[in-house]
């Protein structure tokens, strides 16, 4: 697949160029923390972030055919191409470089044990680490990463 951006006129993704964009569960403690720890990890703001429940967010997901009311995994979209679940996390930490890039080594695993772990962690979520009322508001020294 093309990692060309999808460009129409009025395209809100359009102006990413292929940046990769991080769609994640906006509500979710965990994913929020996770959220949290790549970002002084990406200094040169290689990565875009959207909550799934942003408008945006549903957009993408749409357009890449999610359905936008389940709301399980991250979803990593560079242009045409998408990754879901433990592929998205290992393309994000392989795009944070050296030494977080050292986590490729996991796709050594099956993608079916892999996921069977990631659908595990993404079913107790809430449970463990709690959730938010509301999306998470990112500090204004980072908003220009994040889409709204």
């Amino acid at each position: 697949m093309s990692n060309q951006p999808v460009t129409t006129d009025g395209d809100p993704l359009a102006e990413l160029g292929g940046r990769p964009v991080l769609l994640f569960d906006g509500v979710c403690n965990l994913c929020n923390r996770s959220v949290q720890e790549i970002i002084p990890r990406d200094p040169t703001g290689k990565i875009a972030f959207a909550p799934l429940q942003s408008e945006i967010g549903r957009a993408l997901q749409e357009r890449h055919g999610f359905d936008t009311d389940d709301l399980d995994t991250v979803i990593l979209v560079e242009g045409n191409s998408v990754q879901t679940k433990s592929d998205a996390a290992i393309r994000v930490a392989e795009l944070l470089g050296w030494p977080y890039a050292a986590l490729v080594l996991a796709r050594l695993v099956p993608r079916s044990v892999r996921n069977e772990i990631y659908d595990f962690v993404a079913d107790n979520r809430y449970n463990w680490f709690g959730r938010k009322d509301q999306c998470m508001v990112p500090d204004e020294d980072v908003s220009d990463r994040f889409l709204e």
